[in-house]
C-alpha cells in the first residue's frame, strides 16, 4: 500500500470514528475465544492499551463481520476454528476490505466425549458415519440409517440409544467434524463408492451426499457454544457430545473422552500428528486497521509470541497445543504478512 493510499485511509477510518477507537475489537470462534481473552487480559496488564473486547458468535459469523467493510463499526480481528473460504474473501473484497493477514495460532482437536460414568467408547470415523449419516450401506445397498443403539454401528460399542450432539453448521469445528470424521467415515465404510457409482463417477456429489445426516433427532445441531453442548450432555446421560480439546481438558470433571482410531486426544497425540480429529486455529487480522487502531499491530504479535502462544507459554497451559512454525508466523506477523491466494 503506498503512503498516499495509507494517508487517505487514515482520512475516511477517521471520518467513520475508527481512529477514535481505543479498544480492539474481537469476534468469532468459540473454541479460539477463551485463548483470545487470556491474551487479551494480558495484554492489558502488560502494555498501555486498553484491554480489547472479545466476543464469540462462532467462527463463520466472525469471518462476515471482519468483511463488513473499513471503520469503527466494523471488527479488527476475525478468531476462526476453520480457514477462511473464499467466499468469505469476495464479501470482505465487495466491502472494501482487500487485505488480510492469516495468522495461525496452534492447533486444537475435536473431542468426543460422555458424561462421567457413562460406557467407555472406542470409535472409528466408520462408526460415527453408519450411526448420523441419512444413508448406509444396508446389505451391500444405500438405505436410510436404520441403527437405533451405538450396538447397532458397532457389535463392539455399547448398546445406547443413538443421541450426538454435534456442533451446528456455523461452527468451525463443524467442518474438522465433516470431513475428517463424516467424510472419511463414508470412505472407510464404502458408502462413499456407491455413492460415486450411484452419481456416475462424481466424487464431488458423492461427497455431499456423503454430508446429509439423518433428521430424526439422533443427530442434534447445537448453534451454541460447548457450554450448550454440555447441558445437553449432563441433561441426557447416555448422550455423546463433540467438543474442543482445550473445553475437554477443563471440564474432566464432568466429562469422559472416547478415543478415535485407538487414539486418545491429548495435547501430544495432537501435536504429533496421531489423533485423526486435529484442526488448526487462526485468527483473521483486518490490515487497514494496523497503525490506525491502538495498539493492534502490538496486541497480534504479542497473541503469538513465545510467552503466549509458545511450548511453555500461557496458552498451553488451558490447552493450547502449539504451533510447530510459530517462529515462522512471528516473523509474518512483524511484517505485516498479507495472505496468500488460497488453493
Amino acid at each position: 500500500m503506498t503512503a498516499a493510499a495509507i494517508s487517505l485511509l487514515m482520512v475516511a477510518l477517521a471520518a467513520t470514528g475508527a481512529a477514535g477507537r481505543e479498544q480492539i475489537q474481537i469476534a468469532g470462534s468459540s473454541t479460539v475465544l477463551p485463548y483470545a481473552a487470556i491474551a487479551a487480559e494480558a495484554f492489558g496488564e502488560n502494555f498501555d492499551f486498553r484491554t480489547p473486547v472479545v466476543e464469540g458468535g462462532g467462527s463463520g459469523a466472525g469471518r462476515k463481520k471482519l468483511c463488513e467493510g473499513v471503520g469503527e463499526n466494523t471488527i479488527d480481528i476475525a478468531n476462526s476454528s476453520s480457514r477462511i473460504t473464499p467466499s468469505d474473501i469476495d464479501l470482505c473484497a465487495s466491502n472494501g476490505v482487500s487485505e488480510i493477514m492469516e495468522v495461525r495460532l496452534g492447533y486444537d482437536g475435536i473431542v468426543f466425549a460422555t458424561a462421567q460414568g457413562a460406557p467407555q467408547y472406542a470409535f472409528a470415523p466408520a462408526d460415527w458415519y453408519n450411526a448420523l449419516a441419512a444413508n448406509v450401506l444396508v446389505g451391500g445397498v444405500l438405505a436410510p440409517n436404520p441403527n437405533t443403539t451405538w450396538a447397532d454401528v458397532n457389535g463392539d460399542l455399547a448398546a445406547q440409544e443413538i443421541l450426538a450432539f454435534i456442533p451446528g453448521t456455523k461452527h468451525g469445528t463443524r467442518e474438522v467434524f465433516d470431513t475428517r470424521i463424516i467424510e472419511a467415515g463414508c470412505v472407510a465404510s464404502g458408502a462413499f463408492a456407491a455413492f460415486k457409482r450411484q452419481n456416475g463417477g462424481d466424487e464431488d456429489a458423492a461427497a455431499r451426499s456423503c454430508l446429509s445426516l439423518r433428521t430424526d433427532g439422533r443427530s442434534v445441531d447445537i448453534d451454541g457454544d460447548y457450554t450448550e453442548t454440555l447441558a445437553r450432555i449432563e441433561a441426557n446421560p447416555n448422550a455423546i457430545g463433540v467438543f474442543g480439546l482445550s473445553f475437554y481438558r477443563n471440564n474432566t470433571d464432568r466429562l469422559r473422552a472416547a478415543t478415535l482410531d485407538g487414539v486418545f486426544p491429548s495435547s501430544e497425540t495432537i501435536a504429533s500428528g496421531a489423533y485423526p480429529a486435529s484442526r488448526p486455529l487462526y485468527f483473521y487480522v483486518k490490515i487497514a486497521h494496523l497503525g490506525v487502531i491502538p495498539g493492534l499491530r502490538e496486541f497480534i504479535a504479542f497473541f503469538v509470541s513465545d510467552d503466549i502462544a509458545g511450548p511453555d507459554g500461557l496458552l498451553a497451559e488451558y490447552g493450547l497445543v502449539p504451533d510447530p512454525q510459530l517462529a515462522a508466523t512471528q516473523k509474518m506477523v512483524a511484517t505485516a504478512g498479507r495472505m496468500d491466494p488460497l488453493e
